[in-house]
């Protein structure tokens, strides 16, 4: 291994593939940043303007407004606006979608899906004011998808996971005129105030982005987890593996890449097919192994025990190994790159959104009705493919690990007697001093390795009895790393190691995708309603130690819009402005009662959020 690789990241498969990519004339996302060189300055600050064709504009030197007065502050805070506006507008159409196949399957209109928890159905019903007593199943379930889908839009005074939060919170909200009412209207109306000549205060603006990034952490998201589980089932705590050794070399290999499980639970359907495993094994094949990827890859693997190849930085590696048959995906974080590096192979790259189409791609569009057929198709396409393979360019680098995953909301709860009281015995007693969300993307753009700041900041957390709960991409990085089993107690602290041991869980718990950051944000308000106080008054955190994406600022100001410290290991694009970078760093202290800390080194990160935990101890009277 030359230093460039262990320079790039932190793991083993990783560098054996950057490896392998060099030596088969591939290039990576690593190899696309170098070219890139050093980038913008202004663009870096966040000073540049193409809001109008009087631009574009950029604000420095004797620059010190664009041509139709912008100055840096609202320069600044019009395009954090849209940043958040585009990563709220993605979580939530992703909400959408499954909705509108819970409305669908009410309506009795598809054949492709059923509810697998009629509980949580019912339960959810009940909890936003739908009537679901002597109604069928589907009656329940199309009036709670048109319930929800109406928090899409324009009518309502507020959105209906809103009953979730906190009195204090709510109230707080209230006062600062920031309750989000429908989540198109609010994603619709910051790009109108960032219309040029519309919001030219920095402060109205910063609000209604705040505003906006509730409808996704309460609103989107939320839609998009809670439906998750009712049409496929709530997770529960199930073993799995990780990383690229979960490709198999006499198995055809279908790589499920994206964010939505409407497309990967029918994969995984499919590939269980008697029709298809015979014609798997007429090719030569000893099955069909259906591996994930990304966030599509954490749905199934919280729900379905389907192992894990890697995170976003991993995308491109696990077909470079030679042994991929076919990537099919929906949409967020496929990188158009990987249709070229399958091209380098035998492996065949399908779309299947309407919303997400890739020039020189297969396109099978999937729709709520013809979805087990289509995934049948993709699946006999992969099963073609493995024909064409390779073997000189098949190399699985390393071997799998094992993780456990499932740890739903419920499945916690339930692992404490069906109550809160335990955990919060648990933290009075200081056994565990508080609780820090990982979550968050790779950047190749981050100080530091691949996974650095993830493994790091999560060994530093537990090993001070702070426990953590881990979505995204954060998951394959911890898992990999040996900490999402329950052996891992012995890496952490006396206190914790102890609950963990007594639970039989890992000091690290896995509870979904991206998206399912909203089952941390309910966890919180369940233990802060318990308590009677706001969720800023719980010893919690959160952190994106390598986040890159619009989804990721959306993400990290609805946790501090919402109450939650929130550090960052990458510089958001705000710097140009010192009044707007201090209003994240300060002065949102003083409003929502957290605010944003940056710092790349996960070992300072660990300091900033231990110190919060304390703070927060402290003033419960716990310490």
């Amino acid at each position: 291994m030359t230093i460039k690789e262990v320079e790039l990241s932190i793991n083993e498969d990783a560098q054996k593939m950057i490896q392998k990519a060099k030596k088969d004339n591939v290039e990576t996302v690593w190899d696309r940043n170098d070219i890139q060189g050093k980038r913008c300055s202004f663009c870096e600050q966040g000073l540049t303007c193409q809001n109008c064709t009087m631009g574009p504009c950029r604000i420095g030197g004797s620059r010190e407004t664009g041509v139709c007065g912008a100055d840096a502050d609202v320069i600044v805070a019009r395009n954090f606006g849209r940043t958040v506006a585009a990563g709220s507008a993605s979580h939530s159409d992703h909400g959408r979608d499954l909705a509108e196949l819970l409305h669908t399957i009410g309506e009795g209109k598809t054949d492709a899906y059923s509810i697998r928890d009629e509980g949580k159905l019912r339960a959810v019903a009940k909890e936003i004011g739908v009537t679901e007593e002597g109604k069928s199943t589907k009656e329940v379930a199309k009036d709670v998808g048109s319930l929800l889908l109406s928090d899409f839009g324009m009518l309502k005074d507020e959105i209906s996971f809103l009953k979730r939060v906190p009195a204090k919170r709510l109230e707080l909200w209230k006062k600062l005129g920031i309750i989000p009412r429908g989540i198109d209207r609010e994603v619709v109306e910051m790009m109108h105030r960032t219309h040029m000549g519309v919001d030219n205060d920095m402060v109205s603006l910063a609000l209604h982005a705040a505003r906006t990034s509730l409808t996704d952490g309460w609103g989107g998201s939320m839609i998009g987890t809670e439906v998750s589980d009712i049409i496929f089932g709530t997770p529960q705590p199930a073993k799995s593996t990780i990383n690229l050794g979960v490709l198999k070399e006499d198995k055809v290999n279908v790589l499920v890449h994206g964010h939505n499980p409407i497309v990967s639970e029918t994969i995984v359907a499919a590939s269980k097919d008697e029709k298809l495993l015979e014609f798997a094994k007429s090719k030569g094949a000893t099955g069909i192994n259906i591996v994930g990827l990304c966030c599509t890859g954490n749905e199934v693997l919280m729900r379905q025990g389907i192992p894990l190849a890697g995170n976003h930085l991993m995308t491109e590696l696990t077909i470079v190994t030679g042994a991929a048959d076919l990537m099919i995906v929906d949409y967020q974080c496929i990188m158009p790159s990987l249709l070229t590096i399958a091209a380098c192979y035998h492996t065949k790259f399908v779309t299947t959104s309407e919303k997400a189409h890739f020039t020189g791609a297969t396109h099978i569009g999937f729709t709520f009705e013809n979805a087990a057929e289509k995934a049948k198709e993709a699946v006999k396409m992969a099963i073609e493919a493995y024909g064409n393979r390779d073997p000189a360019k098949i190399d699985i680098p390393v071997e799998p690990v094992d993780i456990m995953t499932g740890f739903s909301n419920e499945a916690i709860l339930g692992a404490l007697g069906g109550t809160p009281d335990p955990l919060l015995d648990a933290i009075k007693a200081g056994k565990i001093k508080g609780v820090v969300g990982i979550v968050g993307c790779n950047n190749p753009r981050y100080a530091n390795p691949q996974d650095y700041g993830h493994v790091n900041l999560a060994k530093e957390m537990i090993k001070r009895d702070i426990l953590v709960l881990c979505t995204g991409c954060a998951t394959s990085a911890l898992g990999k790393h040996n900490l999402l089993v329950p052996e891992a107690a012995e890496m952490a602290g006396e206190g914790l190691r102890e609950v963990c041991k007594a639970l039989g869980i890992p000091p690290v718990l896995h509870v979904g995708s991206c998206v399912d950051n909203s089952r941390i944000m309910h966890l919180c308000a369940v233990l802060a309603n318990t308590l009677g106080v706001d969720i800023s008054d719980l010893p919690v955190a959160a952190a994106a130690p390598e986040w890159y994406s619009e989804k990721a600022v959306a993400i990290g100001l609805y946790s501090v819009a919402s109450g939650i410290y929130t550090v960052l290991g990458v510089v958001p694009n705000i710097t140009g402005s010192e009044n707007f970078t201090n209003l994240a760093l300060e002065g949102l202290e003083d409003v929502f009662g957290a605010r944003f800390a940056v710092d790349p080194d996960p070992f300072k990160m660990a300091d900033l959020i231990e110190e919060r935990i304390n703070e927060k101890r402290k003033a419960l009277g716990l310490e």
